[in-house]
């Protein structure tokens, strides 16, 4: 058995499909368009099996949790970049390009090295070595 993918809500569609796609090399498939519900969306390939669904569907309401706080259900999800100098160079573009880190690189203490920062949406994301 393995995920097959993850599937993330937005009202901001191409933006985050081109966020992931710029700094991670996400690829994507052909965008997904059910007229009648006005759903829209795409998976995003990161090279290995597991994708990300990005979803948009007006009526869907946003969410009020503080995603700088720590709450049940999805908290974020991880992306390998294969190595400590590369999760700081990552970390440091998005610092630079205007977007919040809330987690420092930083070797945790179960061995991992990582960064943490709010996609464009305000998603936790996890960069890793």
């Amino acid at each position: 058995m393995r995920i097959d993918h993850l599937a993330i809500w937005t009202y901001n569609l191409e933006g985050l499909r081109n966020f992931y796609m710029h700094y991670f090399d996400a690829s994507s498939n052909e965008i997904y368009h059910n007229h009648s519900r006005e759903f829209r969306s795409y998976f995003l390939s990161f090279g290995g099996d597991c994708r990300v669904e990005i979803m948009e569907m007006p009526r869907i309401p946003k969410s009020k949790d503080n995603p700088l706080k720590q709450f049940t259900g999805y908290i974020h999800f991880a992306i390998k970049v294969g190595s400590k100098d590369k999760v700081i160079e990552i970390t440091e573009m998005l610092r630079k390009d205007g977007f919040k880190i809330i987690g420092e690189p930083r070797t945790t203490g179960d061995g991992f090295y990582e960064s943490i920062f709010l996609d464009p949406d305000g998603n936790r994301v996890e960069i890793m070595a």
